[in-house]
């Protein structure tokens, strides 16, 4: 939660406690209240017996809503929000920092060699970190490269020993963001098999770096690949994401090509965006 210089304040769906509270402090100072959703906040919270009425309410007081996808903006609406208050809000990233870059020297940095796919997210159930470790399972030859930490790792290592993946799957734990454009740059597919997502970050900065993902068609996903060249849009299970890297794989899109996926989910957007939205709430 923010409150910006002239009182408005911002925050997110979560109910624990950013929504509830934006909402109630705006109440108790007088001043507009813009709540964004990300995902699992509604996703998730907004669906669970103990928080899903609190979610719903903020929604519903609030003066402004975001939304980091149209996706997005229709799961807030079937829960009940007010959708002439939902404004669709992209991510933003710095393009500076994310861009396409000689991929075999950044592979070297990791010490790889070959076709190599990464897979980036906590490591929980609904990132879905197991499937891509199937998918590869599947596709002799392909490293992969799982970045994030979490509860499921055990699982996951347990998964990659028993499938003798031990020479072409690696852990690494959590990366730091200095680091990400070096993975993603080193990367020839990002795969991330969520369950439920709202428009992943992950996306956009492999995109920007000239890397095609390979997603299920979950949230903002079709809002991010909207070309061939941005990679595919698959089925939530190893096989169908082992086609969708191996038909990338096959015929390897222009690492430039890719990056057009990317080119409007800048932070000059994001900011315009933000700044347009906050400022009709001031207006009102």
């Amino acid at each position: 939660m923010n409150v910006a210089d002239d009182g408005r304040i911002t925050g997110s769906l979560y109910s624990s406690p950013d929504g509830p509270a934006a909402v109630a402090l705006g109440r108790r100072f007088g001043v507009p209240v813009s709540i964004k959703a990300r995902g699992a906040d509604v996703h998730f919270w907004g669906r669970q017996p103990a928080t899903a009425a609190q979610v719903l309410a903020a929604g519903r007081a609030a003066d402004g809503l975001l939304a980091v996808s149209a996706a997005m903006r229709d799961d807030m609406i079937a829960l009940g929000m007010p959708g002439e208050r939902i404004a669709v809000h992209h991510t933003g990233i710095d393009h500076s920092r994310f861009a396409p870059a000689p991929r075999a020297p950044a592979k070297a940095a990791l010490g790889v060699t070959g076709p190599l796919v990464v897979s980036v997210g906590a490591l929980i159930p609904r990132k879905g970190h197991d499937r891509v470790i199937g998918a590869v399972a599947a596709l002799p030859g392909v490293s992969l490269i799982v970045a994030g930490e979490g509860p499921e790792r055990s699982n996951l290592e347990a998964m990659i020993a028993a499938e003798g993946l031990g020479d072409r799957v690696r852990l690494t734990g959590a990366v730091a963001h200095d680091a990400m454009p070096g993975l993603m740059a080193a990367a020839d597919v990002m795969a991330l098999a969520s369950a439920s997502e709202g428009l992943a970050n992950v996306w956009v900065e492999a995109l920007a770096c000239g890397t095609p993902i390979v997603v299920p068609d979950v949230g903002g996903a079709r809002e991010v690949v909207t070309d061939p060249a941005h990679g595919r849009l698959v089925a939530p299970d190893p096989a169908a994401i082992a086609a969708g890297i191996a038909d990338l794989l096959a015929a390897p899109p222009d690492p430039a090509a890719v990056a057009t996926g990317a080119a409007r989910f800048s932070w000059e957007a994001n900011a315009a965006g933000l700044y347009d939205h906050l400022r009709s709430l001031g207006g009102r």
